[in-house]
C-alpha cells in the first residue's frame, strides 16, 4: 500500500514539475478550458437563475387555479366577445369546478382630489382573491352582498392606495372611476411583481358595477375558476361545455378551432419549467463546444511537451520507467492542466454569474443567484474527462518511444 502511494506521489510530482517548466504556456494552454468550463458555469446559472425567478414568480398561484379567456386576448383578429355571463355561470355548475370569478375589465381612470392614474381595474367576485391568494391588509375584500347589491365599493392594491392617497389610510375615502363615485372598502397586502407585471396597482371592484360602467350586460373578459379535483378532467369538463354551448364541432380536440383558451396554473408552471430548462441546456452545450476546442489546445501543446521531452523520457526508460509509467505521468500532466484549468473556470463563472445576478436583481425583485450543485460537479467532471480523452494519444505517443532512439534525439 504503501509503494503504491508512493508511487502516485512521485507520478504527480514529477508531472507537476514538468507543467511548471514553463508556467506561462501551461496558463495560456489551460485558457481553453478556463474559457470553457467558466462559459458552461456561467451559462447554466444564469437559465438556472431565471428558471427560479420565473417559478417563484407563479409559486404563490394555486396549481388548481385556472384561467379561461376568449382567444382573441391572445390571437390578433380573433373575436375577445366569445365568453358569456351564462358560460361562466354553467361552468360554475361543472361537479368538478370549485369556485368561479368572472371578470369585466374596467378601462377608466381613477381619481382622488388632483391625483390621478390608470390601473387595471377589474369588476369580478369575492371568489378572485381566494383564486389569485390575494389577501386585504386594511378594511375588507369584496363580499358577496356588495356584487349582489352592485354598491360603489373598491378594494385597492397597495401600489394603487400609495399613488391616490400618499401615506393616508384611504379605507371610507371616495374615488372617481369614470363618471361614478366609489367607496374605498380595503387594501390589499403587496404581491409584488409576477414575470415583470406589477400586481399591487390593481383595482378591484364588483362585477356588478363593472357592468354598470362599462354597459356590458352579457360577456365576460376573463373567467378565474379553481379545479375540485383532477385538472385534466376539469380542463376537459371545461372544454367539452363551451364547445357544446358555442356549437363548436372539434372531435380532434384541436385548440385552433376553439374560440377560446382554458388552462392551469399548474401546466402554465410546466411550460415554463421546459422552455426554461431547453434554453439553460442549449447556452450549456453552445458554451461547452468551447471545451472541446480547449482540449484539442491540450493535446496539441502535450504532443510538443513530448517532442521536447524526448532524451528525458528515452533517460527515465533506460533506468527501469516501465511504458505505463510513462503514459500515467502524461495523462496526470494533461488532467492536471485541464482540472486547474477548470477550477480558475469554475471560479471565474460563479464570480461573474453572481455579479450579473446581483444587477438584475435591482431591476427584477425577488431575482437571485442560483448554480445547481450538479453543475459544479459536471463541469469539473467534464474538464477532468477531457484531459483525460485528449491527453491519451500524446501520452501513449510517449510511452512507446525507443529508449536508445529516445536517448539518441536532439
Amino acid at each position: 500500500m504503501t509503494l503504491i502511494y508512493m508511487h502516485i506521489s512521485d507520478t504527480i510530482h514529477t508531472a507537476t514539475r514538468g507543467l511548471t517548466r514553463n508556467p506561462m504556456r501551461s496558463l495560456l494552454t489551460t485558457l481553453g478550458i478556463i474559457i470553457g468550463v467558466g462559459s458552461v458555469v456561467l451559462m447554466v446559472s444564469v437559465g438556472s437563475s431565471f428558471e427560479r425567478f420565473i417559478l417563484s414568480q407563479v409559486e404563490s398561484f394555486s396549481g388548481d387555479t385556472f384561467e379561461l379567456q376568449p382567444k382573441g386576448l391572445e390571437q390578433i383578429g380573433a373575436p375577445t366577445d366569445t365568453i358569456t355571463a351564462g358560460d361562466a355561470e354553467a361552468i360554475e355548475r361543472l361537479s368538478t369546478v370549485q369556485s368561479v370569478a368572472p371578470v369585466i375589465f374596467v378601462r377608466e381612470r381613477v381619481a382622488y382630489g388632483k391625483e390621478n392614474i390608470a390601473p387595471f381595474i377589474f369588476g369580478t367576485r369575492q371568489e378572485a382573491f381566494n383564486n389569485w391568494s390575494l389577501k386585504v391588509d386594511t378594511g375588507r375584500l369584496l363580499n358577496e352582498s356588495d356584487v349582489a347589491g352592485a354598491k360603489n365599493v373598491a378594494v385597492l392594491g397597495p401600489k394603487s392606495a400609495e399613488d391616490l392617497f400618499g401615506q393616508s389610510n384611504p379605507v371610507g375615502k371616495r374615488i372617481n372611476i369614470g363618471t361614478s363615485t366609489l367607496t374605498v372598502v380595503g387594501v390589499l397586502e403587496s404581491l409584488g411583481s409576477v414575470l415583470g407585471q406589477q400586481m399591487d396597482g390593481y383595482v378591484y371592484i364588483p362585477v356588478t358595477v363593472a357592468r354598470t360602467i362599462t354597459g356590458n350586460s352579457s360577456t365576460v373578459d376573463y373567467v378565474s375558476l379553481q379545479s375540485r379535483g383532477d385538472n385534466e378532467i376539469t380542463k376537459l369538463d371545461i372544454e367539452t361545455l363551451l364547445r357544446q354551448r358555442h356549437k363548436i364541432k372539434n372531435p380532434g380536440n384541436d385548440p385552433d378551432k376553439d374560440d377560446f383558451v382554458v388552462r392551469s396554473f399548474a401546466q402554465a408552471t410546466q411550460i415554463l419549467n421546459t422552455v426554461t430548462m431547453s434554453i439553460t441546456l442549449f447556452l450549456g452545450l453552445v458554451a461547452g463546444i468551447s471545451l472541446l476546442v480547449g482540449g484539442i489546445g491540450i493535446m496539441n501543446i502535450m504532443l510538443v511537451t513530448v517532442t521536447e521531452r524526448t532524451a528525458e523520457i528515452g533517460l527515465r526508460k533506460a533506468v527501469g520507467a516501465r511504458r505505463r509509467d510513462i503514459l500515467l505521468q502524461f495523462l496526470v500532466e494533461s488532467v492536471l492542466l485541464t482540472v486547474s484549468g477548470g477550477l480558475i473556470g469554475l471560479a471565474g463563472g460563479v464570480g461573474i454569474g453572481f455579479v450579473m445576478a446581483t444587477a438584475a436583481g435591482k431591476f427584477l425583485e425577488g431575482f437571485a443567484y442560483s448554480l445547481p450543485l450538479s453543475a459544479v460537479l459536471l463541469s469539473v467532471g467534464m474538464a477532468a474527462a477531457v484531459g483525460l480523452v485528449f491527453g491519451i494519444y500524446p501520452a501513449r505517443q510517449a510511452a512507446v518511444l525507443d529508449p536508445i532512439e529516445a536517448m539518441r534525439y536532439e
